[in-house]
């Protein structure tokens, strides 16, 4: 095992803004070594005063959709806005490898050689949401290190986005335009978690199919109740190419910000994060914990094996595994 990470140097480091032992910190915060795990509560423990100052921004889309190089373009107009910026990339990965592909930094070659900002790109390995489990442990990192925006990309391939909204403050959905019948592409589960949409690639021939689209999710939007804080989503159109329309994301994220800001539901927002940290953190120890017991796993192993061959239903299985708790 390689040498232990020494805490008072990643803390200094990452207040200090230290590129190199914030990356490293982060890769103890999202090792399973129970050692490292240890290390890296009290990581967090000591970084959690210095955190919270950041805009998290949560953005999704299909594949497809352009999502790289949003955010590289985003970004960029960002760090001219004197911010510095934080991309936690959420790369598809496999299943049978665990691999993942990491190409976001080469996809986004202006931004990761930009002075005020930092890529992360990390494997999503099946977790839900297209997050890992520890990315928004990641962002607090982040946060203490200095960055103005922290904006987490998702895989988007149709999983559960519950797990992204609930580790960020804006929602951003990314849409395409032209690909058939706009109606058709609204999953209203998805809709009703956006805080903001923006049509992407609005350039060329494309701009007035952008505009169409634009104008339908619009009237769709419409028939959805406001959030609880009484926001109501706004479309936007953009080019990621030429830029245009990207200052009006922003807007439209600064004008969300102030609304909820105004009325508290930011913080009360903030509260809920952190209470959602905490209940999937706990389901996945005490998950832990229950497979450590003796006999259990290989109790869990059989009924999974009854299942699969159909000599058992999953309820029962179930209900048998919680008898013998």
């Amino acid at each position: 095992m390689r040498p232990l990470p020494d805490i008072e140097i990643l803390v200094n480091g990452i207040l200090n803004g230290d590129i190199a032992l914030l990356s490293r910190a982060i890769t103890l915060i999202e090792s399973t070594h129970p050692v490292h795990q240890a290390l890296a509560a009290k990581l967090l423990d000591r970084v959690l005063p210095y955190s919270g100052k950041a805009m998290r921004i949560g953005i999704t889309g299909v594949p497809g959709v352009g999502k790289s190089t949003f955010i590289e373009s985003f970004g960029m107009h960002l760090i001219g806005l004197g911010k510095k910026v934080a991309v936690l990339a959420i790369d598809p990965s496999s299943n049978i490898s665990k691999g993942s592909i990491l190409g976001d930094k080469t996809r986004m070659e202006q931004l990761s050689v930009a002075p005020n900002a930092f890529i992360r790109p990390s494997a999503a390995a099946g977790s839900l949401g297209g997050l890992t489990y520890k990315t928004r442990e990641a962002s607090l990192l982040c946060e203490a290190a200095g960055f103005d925006i922290i904006i987490i990309e998702t895989v988007g391939v149709g999983q559960s986005e519950t797990e992204v909204r609930n580790i960020c403050d804006f929602f951003l959905l990314l849409m395409l335009a032209g690909a058939g019948d706009e109606l058709q592409g609204i999953k209203r589960g998805i809709m009703e978690m956006a805080d903001g949409l923006v049509i992407t690639k609005a350039d060329g021939a494309n701009v007035q199919k952008a505009k169409s689209a634009r104008s339908e999710y619009a009237r769709a939007l419409h028939f959805l109740p406001p959030h609880v804080s009484g926001w109501y989503p706004e479309v936007s159109i953009c080019s990621s190419i030429d830029g245009s329309g990207i200052e009006a994301v922003y807007a439209m994220i600064e004008k969300f910000e102030q609304h909820q800001v105004s009325n508290g539901y930011f913080e009360t927002r903030r509260k809920e994060q952190n209470l959602s940290a905490f209940r999937r953190l706990l389901r996945e120890v005490l998950y832990q914990h229950l497979l450590s017991r003796n006999g259990l796993k290989e109790h869990i192993s059989s009924l999974e094996q009854a299942v699969a061959d159909g000599r058992q239903n999953p309820y029962s299985a179930v209900l048998d595994i919680q008898k013998t708790l």
